[in-house]
């Protein structure tokens, strides 16, 4: 695999493409001694791949589905990915959205997918009271598990597609999830760019 990063179904990613996402993604860490340097540029470039893999992983989910997402992907998208991204869905999942339109196609038809059961907005709606106060509850303090009446809680109805959408949306993650955590386990990788977390190599991590 000299000129590639992974191998995907017997076909090769090239390194170039891991390459051009490392030169549009600064660093973070400033380390200042040669080993620990070394060390922390081949765990980015292992995790510019699992970025890059996921692009390509996506790309052909949605050639399956026939989904048409756009074919370019500039590697400068992933400096726009918000830390609340991150901490949602983990640096590599979140910085693979923001750099892959197919990724990004996919996410949205497995959010797409997803049947939401109106007895679990219900379930959400009634185990999540404080989420849903009045303004003026919210403002007078009223407790929300004792002692605030039924005028204090915004009605269902008002509320219940809002929930719907929310829950729609978790269940679209953990589907993209599930699918990304099958589709690479075929995937091989060329020696160095192996997964940050994968304990086989010195330098492993478990950081998504």
């Amino acid at each position: 695999m000299t000129g590639h990063a992974a191998v995907v179904d017997g076909e090769g990613v090239a390194k170039e493409r891991v390459d051009a996402l490392l030169r549009a993604v600064p660093a973070r860490d400033r380390e200042t001694r040669h080993e620990s340097l070394a060390r922390a540029e081949r765990q980015r470039r292992r995790w510019a791949t699992q970025v890059v893999v996921t692009d390509e992983l996506a790309r052909r989910a949605c050639a399956e589905r026939g989904l048409n997402p756009p074919a370019e992907v500039s590697p400068a998208q992933v400096l726009a990915v918000a830390e609340t991204d991150v901490a949602d869905l983990g640096s590599i999942v979140a910085a693979a959205l923001a750099h892959s339109p197919a990724a990004r196609v996919l996410l949205d038809r497995l959010e797409r997918e997803q049947d939401v059961p109106e007895a679990a907005v219900r379930d959400y709606y009634e185990r999540n009271r404080d989420r849903f106060l009045t303004p003026e509850a919210l403002r007078r303090g009223a407790d929300p598990f004792g002692g605030a009446v039924a005028e204090d809680f915004l009605p269902y109805e008002d509320v219940r597609q809002g929930v719907a959408r929310e829950l729609r949306r978790a269940a679209g993650r953990r589907a993209f999830f599930d699918w990304l955590d099958r589709a690479r386990a075929g995937v091989v990788y060329a020696h160095g760019y192996e997964h940050p977390g994968d304990p086989s190599h010195p330098d492993h991590e478990h950081r998504h």
